[in-house]
């Protein structure tokens, strides 16, 4: 199915950054994606306008009942100046799951895919070429209905703004970084039954404390541990955690309280492939310190959109400071950057499907 959305350029275009000094989700492209939802009409009036500011009332619903969902994603440009996506329909997919659980309207897919690809047409030329580099793309959706009672909206905006962005970690060259992590015991992310399986705005603004508190302990992240035993290791930050221990790695299932990653996705399948022992199950944070001290402990590392592939070189846990491996970066965290990364650029060889060329 192929969509035709209106098209108003702007008539004053910025000029584009220095790729050199590119910070993450700081500057913004010309363009935005903007469309509408009425129960009686569905989406519609899908249209790419100048980006700037945008108008709601006082009561619309979004601003006291945080009726919203947002999408994470990313184009490149290759060396042959070719664009491309990295798994579109993952988040069109994903949009819906959400939805579902926020009481918001469903998208078509294809729908979703197309207005991505069409925003990004439009600001190509915004797409960074520097190594480490690439154009962020947020699709995001929220209540306007106006009123105040507690019930699900019935109309909807749809935007996609794009940002073109370096690394999501400000490291020296833009290369990776082991980074150390403060184990969380008090505060939780999420609950099963509730909203930890949906991009959700609230389950970033409910997680600052803990940020702020990782801060405090010169760590830069934090590991969620399970709402309930406050036993069992779940994200990193906003991002989702493996534990390489033995030859076996081990990440948390998605029984509800994990966002299911794009990128822990292609993690999984990547070690499947390789012929790596990947294992969805719960793993108790004592049993990752025991590793350590049995020396099995020989990797841990975050994915997701934003940085790709985080590795993690320490972990602070009830005043102690656990080293996984040497502190830096292990050879299977690298490996696995250098081919998703190199996927997405297209110096890697696409023999995954995963790509998606515009």
């Amino acid at each position: 199915m192929k969509y035709n959305f209106e098209i108003n350029l702007t008539q004053n275009p910025k000029p584009k950054p220095d790729p050199d000094t590119l910070k993450f989700g700081k500057t913004f492209t010309d363009h935005m994606f903007v469309m509408e939802y009425t129960a009686d009409k569905g989406w519609h009036d899908g249209k790419i306008v100048p980006y700037g500011p945008i108008t709601l009332e006082p009561s619309s619903s979004v601003l006291h009942y945080a009726q919203t969902a947002f999408e994470g994603m990313k184009a490149y440009r290759t060396a042959d100046g070719r664009h491309l996506l990295f798994r579109p329909y993952m988040n069109a997919a994903r949009v819906n799951k959400t939805n579902d659980r926020m009481c918001m309207p469903e998208m078509d897919e294809e729908l979703f895919v197309e207005a991505v690809k069409a925003l990004v047409e439009v600001d190509k030329d915004w797409i960074p070429t520097k190594s480490g580099t690439s154009l962020y793309i947020r699709p995001f959706m929220f209540a306007n209905e106006t009123f105040i009672g507690v019930a699900p909206a019935e109309i909807f905006k749809f935007i996609i703004i794009c940002s073109p962005v370096g690394p999501y970690y400000d490291t020296p060259g833009g290369g990776l970084l082991a980074a150390s992590i403060y184990v969380e015991e008090e505060l939780v992310r999420a609950v099963v039954g509730g909203t930890g399986f949906a991009k959700v705005g609230g389950n970033y603004a409910g997680s600052m404390k803990a940020q702020k508190r990782a801060k405090q302990h010169g760590c830069e992240q934090v590991l969620w541990l399970d709402a309930i035993e406050h036993s069992y290791v779940e994200e990193i930050g906003t991002s989702n955690a493996f534990f390489m221990i033995g030859d076996e790695v081990i990440t948390a299932p998605l029984l509800g309280t994990i966002l299911p990653g794009v990128t822990r996705a292609s993690v999984i399948e990547l070690l499947q492939k390789w012929g790596i022992k990947i294992s969805e199950r719960r793993l108790r944070i004592e049993d990752v310190v025991q590793a350590s001290k049995d020396g099995s402990l020989k990797e841990i590392f975050a994915t997701g959109t934003a940085a790709v592939i985080s590795p993690v070189g320490k972990l602070q846990y009830r005043g102690a400071q656990i080293t996984i491996g040497d502190g830096g970066i292990g050879a299977l965290t690298q490996k696995l950057y250098d081919t998703l990364y190199g996927l997405q650029t297209g110096s890697v060889p696409d023999d995954m499907g995963w790509t998606m060329e515009f």
